[in-house]
């Protein structure tokens, strides 16, 4: 790349600290302070067929296991994620399933969930913001600042390690505070003025 690069950090972070100022009032029905809420999202295609079974079967264990714990998932809209778990998950006690949640509204649980478990890579960069553990089902990932800042954790697709690491999260309070400790790797909010205080410089360089 030639000219000048500056690092201003993802406007992503910006939107989201932006948004999370609203009052924003949604599934009042979770017992956000009686309960470690888990936000769990899934639907790569890796993790259809027998991951995504084995992923069920994990969530299953894990709320039978921790009684002070409670799931929250927001279901994607492919049939192919959406049925089976529907099947499996619509009857279990203490878990919550939605429709795919409005940005406001996902940003809401993001500030307000306990850890989240999930495959996807936006959330990776969004709950540092808010000191929130991520335990990622896949067996890499994108986003290799947020591993080496230890804000998520790759833990695969198998049944056993999903366990494991959730139980140590849920239980093991000095785990889950070593994954709260530093800042976001991708952003503090202020990526949109450093942005716009470049532009101007440039902008008033091109008028001198």
């Amino acid at each position: 790349v030639s000219g000048k690069i500056f690092l201003t950090g993802n406007t992503v972070i910006d939107s989201l600290k932006l948004i999370t100022q609203k009052n924003i009032k949604t599934l009042e029905e979770i017992p956000w302070k009686k309960k470690k809420v888990i936000l769990v999202t899934i639907h790569r295609r890796e993790n259809w067929g027998e991951n995504l079974l084995n992923f069920i079967k994990a969530i299953k264990n894990i709320l039978k296991n921790n009684e002070d714990t409670f799931v929250l998932l927001p279901m994607h809209l492919n049939s192919i994620v959406r049925d089976p778990i529907k099947k499996e998950l619509s009857n279990i006690k203490r878990i919550k399933l939605t429709e795919p949640l409005r940005y406001d509204e996902f940003a809401f649980v993001l500030k307000n969930c306990y850890l989240i478990i999930t495959d996807s890579g936006g959330v990776q960069e969004e709950a540092p913001t808010f000191k929130k553990p991520v335990l990622i089902i896949r067996y890499n990932t994108e986003r290799e600042e947020a591993i080496e800042n230890n804000t998520a954790k790759l833990v695969g697709v198998k049944y056993d390690s999903i366990v494991k690491e959730t139980n140590k999260l849920i239980r093991d309070s000095n785990s889950y505070k070593a994954m709260t400790k530093a800042k976001n790797p991708f952003g503090d909010g202020n990526a949109s003025k450093r942005i716009v205080k470049e532009c101007q410089k440039f902008l008033d360089n091109l008028q001198n």
